[in-house]
């Protein structure tokens, strides 16, 4: 017999589809409010140059869903999701016209490192090894690591990612592998914890892949949306929250949402202090988006480009770094270091026959109005000479533009906020828990609560868990 218990979602992000789910999964009524017509958040895919062509909107490669100890567990096959493995997840050209590759094995990127090689492993092959018990701990609220393994993690991740490269590696190829990946984290690479992005990315390449979605990251939502249903769940898309006061009376809600907006909706519920809190919340780099119909694959110099998912563009250890100190000081980098994906490369649902969908962007200053589309196609060029004669229409995202199309990435941040030491602390020192709020009904669990940005829905279910616990004391 379903239970009477009553919970409303508002937004309907990964978070807020992962949060609705485990809600209804324990017996609740659960409904979804959208602002957009379309649900997923970041997950949406749209129609942005030519018809034939599916883009993502943010999120395309998704290593976190299928680690992710709730999403990787739900019976997402059923409902559709075909995960697509590239052959490589990564890969990093250079000047030279070669690219190391960072493969699905560690020991054949260990192969191709060269006297980096055996470092490499030493480095990777406990994090891959153990990592059935770090991708639980760190997707989750801050706690003390007490078993040996997640200790050495702890202390490699408290590093910068110079700290770590230098100390580790002795090649400038090794180095700049290992800038890319640190650089997901919007963080200067000179700075505390910079290290641990690269550290968790590169063991998810090694331990699960880097997969995407056969036919778009809008099919990952999808199949959310439908087992929500299948669990007697709704959404109501269309539909703007401006105060909670316009919603039915629920015993929870959770916020999907930008801790600024969660403020203005849900103000009145709040103390003062917490809605101060909330308004303090600060927000790091932004990105600059473009995707581009391709009238054929990218000319990539360093054939071995073709095999990877994702390339990471920029260079040398020092020339990934100056971009990301710019970026942090609020300044435009004349090189930046550039994420490209190319989905349609490996997914041919994605493109019409020949023909390729393929995004980049690269990081810029919260808020920026630089138009960054010449320095990111200076960028690919430098590695594929004559991609720009391939492109038959671009759309282009500046951080205005991100946040139109998803409220939730407010000045382009598309990952929920800055993401350093002093965020995480503040996260691990919020009591009773980073989830609850000063009104026992309302939890916050969008990207701006840990473990952070990432398809994983790990924030909803742990903002869900936390109300759950609160429902049982109050049937005590």
């Amino acid at each position: 017999m379903r239970s009477s218990r009553r919970a409303i979602v508002v937004g309907s992000g990964p978070n807020g589809l992962a949060g609705a789910i485990r809600l209804a999964q324990a017996d609740h009524k659960v409904t979804i409010y959208e602002a957009q017509p379309t649900i997923g958040g970041g997950l949406r895919s749209l129609p942005l140059t030519e018809p034939g062509f599916i883009h993502d909107l943010c999120a395309t490669v998704l290593p976190l869903a299928l680690a992710s100890p709730f999403l990787g567990r739900l019976p997402l096959r059923r409902y559709g999701v075909a995960w697509v493995q590239p052959p490589a997840p990564l890969a990093h050209p250079f000047d030279d016209g070669t690219a190391i590759v960072l493969e699905r094995s560690p020991w054949r990127t260990a192969s191709a490192l060269g006297v980096d090689g055996d470092a490499y492993l030493r480095l990777m092959e406990p994090l891959v090894r153990d990592a059935p018990m770090l991708i639980p701990a760190l997707l989750g609220p801050l706690r003390p690591l007490r078993h040996p393994s997640l200790a050495r993690f702890g202390v490699l991740a408290l590093l910068s990612a110079k700290a770590l490269a230098w100390r580790t590696f002795h090649t400038t190829r090794a180095r700049a592998l290992f800038a890319g990946l640190a650089a997901h984290s919007f963080l200067p690479l000179d700075s505390p914890i910079s290290a641990a992005f690269g550290l968790v990315l590169g063991m998810l390449a090694h331990a699960v892949g880097w997969p995407i979605v056969r036919g778009g990251a809008q099919r990952l939502a999808d199949a959310l949306v439908s087992l929500l249903y299948d669990l007697g769940g709704s959404v109501v898309p269309s539909r703007e929250i401006r105060s909670l006061a316009t919603l039915p009376s629920a015993d929870a809600y959770l916020l999907d949402i930008d801790p600024g907006q969660a403020a203005s909706i849900a103000g009145e519920r709040f103390s003062a202090g917490f809605q101060a809190k909330l308004r303090r919340h600060r927000y790091g780099p932004a990105a600059f988006k473009i995707d581009y119909a391709l009238a054929g694959s990218i000319p990539w110099r360093a054939e071995a480009c073709r095999r990877a998912g994702t390339i990471h563009i920029g260079g040398s250890f020092e020339d990934i770094a100056a971009s990301e100190r710019a970026a942090n000081e609020g300044k435009v980098a004349e090189r930046p270091f550039v994420l490209l994906a190319q989905p349609s490369q490996f997914d041919p649902t994605r493109a019409p026959v020949g023909m390729q969908a393929v995004w980049a962007y690269c990081h810029v200053p919260f808020g920026s109005t630089a138009d960054m589309t010449d320095r990111i196609e200076a960028q690919i060029e430098r590695f594929a000479p004559g991609f720009r004669d391939r492109i038959i229409t671009r759309s282009v995202a500046n951080p205005a533009r991100l946040q139109a199309l998803n409220a939730n990435e407010v000045g382009g941040a598309i990952n929920g906020g800055a993401q350093d030491l002093t965020a995480m602390l503040r996260q691990a020192t919020a009591l009773p828990s980073p989830y609850v709020t000063t009104d026992p009904a309302i939890y916050l669990c969008s990207a701006s609560t840990p473990p952070g940005g990432g398809v994983h829905g790990m924030c909803g279910f742990h903002a869900a868990q936390a109300a759950l616990r609160h429902r049982q004391r109050d049937d005590l």
